[in-house]
Order: structure tokens, then C-alpha cells, then sequence
């Protein structure tokens, strides 16, 4: 049945659906067949020198969606989903808990900032209606809401980003009323229909009014998570809506989106869209972050029970996350946060506690990253231009980026690298292995030279002979 599967791996099973009936299961649409965006302006860049992952890590992150300030999505979005598909939403959702406490938020994020997880946390901004998280959450009082909004700001988001998941991820809002369409079929839910033959500025204005009510809960967001199927048909708006809001409203300098996951051989490298002005004073790009498992975890309901060995098996070497981390893309595990509770029994994170030490026996090459700093990396991986003159090689950044290492040829003579910009000369020191990279260090492997620093927004020159 289908209220019994991952509303985001249901269509990798049906890749043979008709585009005639998507609207009725948009929402489950992560794994549709990947359309082109446009990935506008790209520098020129050497052969010779190559962007590798940055201190030669692979980049692991971890997607929590369906979070929200108190209220559990899955108990108040089951009845209003059954109000357009009744054969498919058949749970008890009474039997749910109507709240996920803000003790089990402090103790889901004291563990991974022991174990240095860091990612994305969804905050729906006015979750299947039931309140604003920027004003009142009727069932709890003021002050209860102020006290969980403050755990996000003050504690979360040091390792989390934060992203809303649209305004209500049930029903979609009239954003010059503030009131949902009286309409009750899928073509006004956020997780159907809604966004299908939208303009990027209608997309736009509907992200910039979640955006607008979580900094007024006083977050901080550079991007958005698409609820279910939101922009699935509309995506070259949707990447263009996500650049223009997150601009807008927090004058974010690199947005990025959550739209994606695969679990097939397609790569979930993340993708730059829409650069421009690479060489002006206000250059832009949007990065779509793409997900590389399903719910594996305790679905979305909270009452899908998944399985550790999906993503890593007992013996370290099967499961999804050493297949990606061994070809070296960002491995970004998805989940939500019902099925991460599960109504109090947290089996889904037990699932991620044992997948987070399965990774971390297995590979010392891993570094935790939220999405905003993955987005960073890979504008300026993609977008610097790397020109050499003899042991010159000459950087022009439209982005900084921390971490940032490459790979060069190894000059037959030994000579200290070093890296000049308007921040200074910077020489950087030796290390042993690969594994020590950190900025402002080189290391020698056979013919190879790895180089890692800060790169500086601007013109550089990294001197290595």
C-alpha cells in the first residue's frame, strides 16, 4: 500500500508511471528521471590542475525533513492528505502524538554534535495549518514555542541548516491573504499539484512568504526543501525561484535546494544552475543538493520501521553509503523527523546512531558538512577560474570557500607553496598524508602534489615553484 511506502523512494518502484497521473503522487517524486536545468556561466579551467573534495574528504550530510517547532507533521497532514486520496492515507493518526518534544530535539542534536553529524533541519513554517511558527501554536502556550524556537536558533543551527519545507507541506496558502485556497482537490496541495505551470516568480513569492515568517522567528536559512512533488514539473522555475527569494530575503550569497535524491547509479554530485556575472561585482548560482538514500530510517509517518543495513551493512563493505563515498560524491542520507522519533521509541534513530558508527569504523576519509557549506564548495569548485603560468597557478574566485584542495603535478625541485592575495602571503606547510590536509597544508603523494587552503573570494596566485 502506499501510506506504507517512503513517500520518496515510491516512484523509483513506478518509474513507468504515466505523466497523466503524476499529480496524484507528485509528492513522492524524488527519484523522477533527472531534467536538465541550466547551468548558465562556466570559467575556464587547466587541465593541469584539478578541484578535489575539500581536504580531500567525502562530504557527509544528513537531511531531516518534516521538522518542525513541537508539533509532529505526520499526526495533523495524515487527515488532510485522506481528504484527497482516502484510499491512500489510512493511518491512525490519532494514535500518533500530536507533539516531538524539545527534549528529544536536545538529545537527537547533543549526540551528533558529539559525533560531529552535521546537516539539514526542515522548520515548516505554519505546519498543516496548525499555527505560525512566527506568532501562535495553538495546543502550546507562548512561551513553549518561544523556548523551541530558541533551541533551533541557539543550539541547532551551529551544526544544522535550517530550511523551510514551504509554508503549510499540506494545503497551499494564498500569500496576499495568508489564508488557504478554499479549493479541497490536489491542485492546491504544496506536495501535488500546486506548483505545476508556475512561473519562477510565482515560485518565488510563495518561498520568499515562508522564508519571511521563519526570519521572523529570527532563523537563519540559505535555501528551501521542496515538500513531496513541489516544482517537480516546473524545475527550471523552481531552481531560478530558489535563487531569487533567498536573495530577497536574507540576500543569501549562494542558495541551494533540497529537490533530489537518488538511489540508483545516477550521480548525486550536487549541481550548480543558473550562474552568472562570474566576473562582476554581484555574481549568482543555485545549488541543487541531491539526496543519495531513501527513508531508511522510520518513514515518514513514523511507522515505516527501515533498516541500518540498507545504508551500511554489519560487515562495513555492502549498503549505499560505501557506494557513494568509494566513488567520492557528497553522501547525503534523508529522513524525516516523525520516523526519527518513531512516536517516542526513536527506532529510527537508532538506525542512524548505528549507521553514523558503521561510517566512521570504515572511513577516515569523511568530513560532516551542512548543505550551505556542500552548496559553497562546489560554486567555487565549479566556478573559479585556474589558469597557469609556468609555477604559477592563477585563481579567480566569485566565491570563497574554506577547505578548498587541489591537485597539481609535483615540481622536480622542492619548493615551499605558497598563496598571495589581498589577505596576504600565506606559506603553506608540509604534511605526511592525505588524511591530515587542513588549510594551509600541502602533501606529497607519488607524482601528485595536494594543496589545501582557504580560498579567498577574488584574484590569487598560488606559487609552487
Amino acid at each position: 500500500m502506499l501510506d506504507q511506502q517512503s513517500r520518496r523512494e515510491f516512484l523509483s518502484k513506478t518509474a513507468l508511471t504515466s505523466l497523466a497521473s503524476m499529480p496524484a503522487i507528485g509528492w513522492l517524486s524524488r527519484t523522477l528521471p533527472a531534467f536538465a536545468q541550466e547551468p548558465g556561466e562556466r570559467p575556464k579551467q587547466t587541465d593541469s590542475v584539478k578541484v578535489l573534495n575539500p581536504r580531500n574528504r567525502v562530504p557527509l550530510s544528513f537531511i531531516i525533513d518534516d521538522s518542525c517547532a513541537l508539533v509532529n507533521l505526520a499526526h495533523f497532514c495524515i487527515p488532510q492528505f485522506a481528504e484527497v486520496f482516502p484510499d491512500r492515507y489510512k493511518q491512525d493518526w490519532r494514535s500518533l502524538p500530536r507533539e516531538i518534544p524539545d527534549a528529544f530535539v536536545r538529545k537527537f542534536g547533543e549526540w551528533c554534535r558529539e559525533q560531529g553529524v552535521k546537516g539539514k533541519y526542515s522548520i515548516v513554517p505554519y505546519p498543516a495549518m496548525v499555527g505560525w511558527v512566527d506568532r501562535e501554536m495553538p495546543g502550546w502556550t507562548k512561551r513553549e514555542l518561544q523556548e523551541s524556537l530558541k533551541l533551533v536558533r541557539e543550539f541547532m543551527q551551529e551544526d544544522w541548516d535550517i530550511h523551510p519545507e514551504m509554508v503549510t507541506h499540506t494545503w497551499a496558502i494564498n500569500t496576499k491573504t495568508g489564508r488557504p485556497y478554499p479549493e479541497r482537490n490536489e491542485n492546491y496541495m504544496e506536495n501535488w499539484g500546486w506548483s505545476v505551470n508556475k512561473s519562477a516568480d510565482e515560485l518565488a513569492d510563495y518561498a520568499a512568504y515562508a522564508l519571511r515568517i521563519l526570519k521572523n522567528a529570527g532563523l537563519y536559512c540559505e535555501g528551501v526543501t521542496t515538500p513531496g512533488g513541489y516544482g517537480n514539473r516546473s524545475r527550471e522555475a523552481l531552481s531560478l525561484s530558489t535563487l531569487q527569494a533567498c536573495r530577497d530575503v536574507y540576500g543569501t550569497e549562494i542558495p541551494h535546494y533540497f529537490r533530489h535524491l537518488y538511489t540508483d547509479d545516477r550521480s548525486v554530485a550536487p549541481r550548480v544552475e543558473n550562474a552568472k556575472g562570474l566576473q562582476t561585482d554581484d555574481p549568482q548560482c543555485v545549488v541543487s543538493i541531491i539526496g543519495c538514500t531513501g527513508d531508511w530510517f522510520g518513514g515518514w509517518d513514523g511507522l515505516t520501521p527501515g533498516s541500518v543495513d540498507k545504508l551500511i551493512t554489519e560487515d562495513l563493505q555492502g549498503g549505499r553509503l560505501p557506494e557513494v563515498i568509494d566513488r567520492g560524491e557528497p553522501a547525503i542520507m534523508v529522513c524525516h523527523w516523525p520516523g526519527i522519533y518513531y512516536n517516542g521509541d526513536e527506532l529510527g534513530f537508532n538506525i542512524f546512531k548505528e549507521a553514523v558508527k558503521r561510517v566512521h569504523a570504515r572511513n577516515e576519509n569523511v568530513i560532516w558538512m551542512k548543505l550551505s557549506e556542500i552548496a559553497r564548495y562546489w560554486a567555487a569548485k565549479e566556478l573559479t577560474t585556474i589558469e597557469t603560468k609556468g609555477e604559477t597557478t592563477i585563481l579567480k574566485a566569485p566565491f570563497a570557500s574554506p577547505n578548498f584542495t587541489l591537485e597539481t603535478a609535483k615540481s622536480t625541485d622542492f619548493h615551499q607553496p605558497r598563496i598571495q592575495s589581498d589577505q596576504g602571503l600565506q606559506k603553506l606547510t608540509a604534511v605526511k598524508r592525505p588524511l591530515d590536509l587542513k588549510p594551509g597544508t600541502f602533501c606529497d603523494v607519488k607524482e601528485k602534489r595536494l594543496l589545501c587552503f582557504d580560498l579567498p573570494k577574488g584574484d590569487s596566485r598560488l606559487n609552487l615553484g
